[in-house]
Parts: structure tokens; C-alpha cells; sequence
């Protein structure tokens, strides 16, 4: 089985791309490395932030290795909170940011979102990008306790269901980083 450095701390981002990736890799996360820094995200794009991280680790440790930046972006608000999704109430904590963002859609009849990956993926020294993306809508409440983040509020098209409403496989199969990850996977497999 091959290894494969995921530059991340997000548990939950590290077990859904491990099960995607099953079983040609083993899919190792920044405390797996033993590089305990939080990457700084600076950068003004899903792109950028995602090469920020991996070139970080390529830099710091000499290992190949992939990033991905994710984020929801709603219509009705200019596409927010975008890359500012884990942190959109200013503090990192998945509720609080899901019901800033569900006042913020108070009276909105326009509930289209999308959620966004970027994957950057630095091997041998260069880097290459994936991009996956679902579109979908904003439910009014909350349903579902599976999954993170937006997940109980975001329904993709052509389901009745929030993604916090999937099992993970069924997620796995359709989702904005399910996408990009299969893009990734063809590039390695090549």
C-alpha cells in the first residue's frame, strides 16, 4: 500500500478521503508527520490556500503530498463564506458558523450554494490541481447529524436529503472533494 500525505488536521476531511482513497493508499495526516503547525490559509482563493499547504509540508518535511481547500459559497451572499467557510463566524466551530449562516438567509428566496474543492497536489516538486464542486440548495433548518460542517443545511440537486443525511459512501460517491479526489486518483493512476 502506498502512503500519501493529506496536508491537514480535519479527522473527518482525512477518514472521507481515506475511505475514497481504499485500498491502494494510506492515507497519512499532518500529526501523522509529526508537523504540528497550523498552516497559515492566506491566500484570496480555494487554489492558493490549498498550494500553501502543500507546498508547506513538501517544503518543511521533503514529502509528497496533497491539500485540499473546501468551502460553501451561497449566491445570496455573493458567494460567502467561500473561503472563510470553517471560520465564518470568526471563530472555528461548525454550529456557530451554521447558524450565522442560516440567519444570514433569513427572508432569502434564492437558497442556491455550492460547496468547492481545490486539491493541490505537489509531487516531485511541481504542483497540480483538481477541482470538484456540487451545486445545491440551503435548507431553512437543520436535518441530519451525519457528516460536518454545512452538511446538515446543504441539499445537492437531485436529492431529497442533506449531505448530514448520507451515509458517508453515498456522500463519497457525489461530493465537491469526492469529485476532485477521483480527478486526483486518475492523475496517480496514470
Amino acid at each position: 500500500m502506498r502512503k500519501l500525505v493529506f496536508a491537514t488536521n480535519n479527522i473527518h476531511k482525512t477518514e472521507e478521503v481515506a475511505k475514497i482513497l481504499s485500498p491502494d493508499y494510506e492515507v497519512l495526516n499532518l500529526k501523522d508527520i509529526n508537523c504540528l503547525v497550523d498552516i497559515p490559509e492566506t491566500g484570496d482563493s480555494f487554489a492558493v490556500n490549498a498550494t500553501l499547504k502543500s507546498t508547506y509540508v513538501f517544503d518543511n518535511f521533503g514529502l509528497d503530498c496533497f491539500s485540499d481547500d473546501s468551502g460553501l459559497e451561497v449566491e445570496a451572499l455573493n458567494n460567502a463564506p467561500g473561503i472563510f467557510s470553517a471560520r465564518y463566524s470568526g471563530i472555528k466551530d461548525d454550529q456557530i458558523n451554521l447558524e450565522l449562516l442560516l440567519k444570514n438567509m433569513e427572508g432569502q428566496t434564492n437558497r442556491k450554494a455550492r460547496f468547492r474543492t481545490v486539491i493541490s497536489l505537489i509531487q516531485n516538486g511541481k504542483n497540480h490541481l483538481f477541482e470538484g464542486t456540487i451545486e445545491g440548495t440551503i435548507r431553512t433548518s437543520p436535518s441530519g447529524n451525519k457528516g460536518f460542517g454545512y452538511d446538515p443545511i446543504f441539499q445537492p440537486n437531485g436529492y431529497e436529503i442533506t449531505f448530514a443525511e448520507m451515509e458517508m459512501t453515498e456522500k463519497n460517491n457525489i461530493s465537491h472533494r469526492a469529485l476532485a479526489m477521483q480527478q486526483l486518483i486518475s492523475f496517480l493512476k496514470q
